[in-house]
């Protein structure tokens, strides 16, 4: 897919959210991207997870055991990901705020593991997912992405290759912009 089609599938459902949101980083931006509503479809993931298959070069996509995700962001994608490289899908949970496999999921000594994240900021969440496969005794080689929101700046460790990557400007809470204060803050993903 070229970066015009990828855009085309997210403008064509509604995926890009204009306002003041506070994003899970911490960080507030005037733009959102509500990746729930590009995966709702599951031609259109399916479509996508296979586009952002062929991003992984040949040499790290031999070497995938299976395929983890965070949830919630990463859950849909992560599972369509593991249909397009014939893999397992498994997911990371918080429940008590640190990532940890759940619900009997279990790596095997020294798995080959590709994250898979919808969307990423500051890559702080994706280190964490990686840590927690580290202990749970898997080995990331590698991270893809839907979307880098990062401008190429986000640094997981391992190598790392977004479908796209969309650059809208995100600011820690004393840089605000004025005209963004004066925009009610949504939190995606909360209830209206």
């Amino acid at each position: 897919m070229t970066d015009e089609e990828i855009i085309g599938e997210l403008r064509g459902c509604d995926a890009l959210l204009e306002g003041h949101f506070l994003l899970s980083s911490g960080r507030h931006s005037a733009h959102y991207l509500q990746c729930a509503r590009v995966l709702m479809n599951p031609d259109r993931a399916g479509r996508m997870a296979f586009a952002l298959s062929q991003k992984i070069p040949r040499e790290i996509r031999s070497q995938i055991d299976v395929v983890v995700s965070p949830a919630m962001g990463g859950l849909i994608i992560g599972h369509e990901m593991g249909r397009a490289l014939g893999k397992n899908a498994m997911f990371l949970e918080r429940p008590e705020g640190t990532f940890e496999l759940r619900r009997g999921f279990a790596l095997e000594k020294d798995a080959k593991v590709l994250m898979v994240e919808d969307v990423v900021t500051t890559g702080i969440s994706s280190r964490e997912a990686i840590e927690a496969v580290a202990r749970e005794g898997g080995e990331v080689i590698a991270e893809v992405a839907l979307v880098d929101r990062s401008s190429g700046e986000a640094d997981m460790g391992v190598p790392f290759f977004p479908l796209i990557q969309l650059s809208f400007p995100t600011y820690a809470e004393e840089d605000v912009p004025a005209e963004l204060k004066a925009v009610p803050i949504t939190k995606p993903g909360s209830r209206k």
